[in-house]
């Protein structure tokens, strides 16, 4: 990055593809337990709330900005993160916004009640 010396901008760009890939893990291992598919294309069996989906509704797209921005520092290439406020944009409003209207119909209360606990994108405390 123009503002972070070579040696630092690799590894905080590296600790965050670390951490996107750490987080995407975590989040596929609590959808598998939940016995449920990380397939978009395949009907959602279950939702999943254990692990990463105590804290964040969408763990996957969490991990996915990691990785991504991740990517962006440790090459030293800021532009890359411009893109990044339309493309969440598009995310929230073409991707989850539809996901979360399908479950709220395939699971009806039981996902308004999780949803109402925990947010879309991270809560940090208890």
């Amino acid at each position: 990055m123009l503002f972070l010396p070579d040696a630092i901008g690799r590894a905080l760009g590296w600790l965050l593809i670390l951490v996107g890939f750490a987080l995407l893990g975590w989040a596929v291992l609590a959808m598998r337990r939940a016995r449920t598919s990380i397939n978009p294309y395949t009907p959602t069996s279950a939702i999943a709330v254990t692990g990463p989906y105590r804290y964040s509704r969408n763990p996957i797209y969490l991990a996915d900005i990691a990785i991504y921005v991740g990517a962006s520092v440790a090459a030293g290439m800021p532009w890359p993160l411009a893109f990044l406020p339309p493309v969440l944009w598009v995310m929230n409003k073409g991707v989850i916004e539809r996901e979360e209207r399908y479950l709220e119909r395939r699971f009806g209360e039981t996902y308004l009640r999780y949803k109402a606990t925990v947010p879309r994108w991270l809560r940090l405390g208890p």
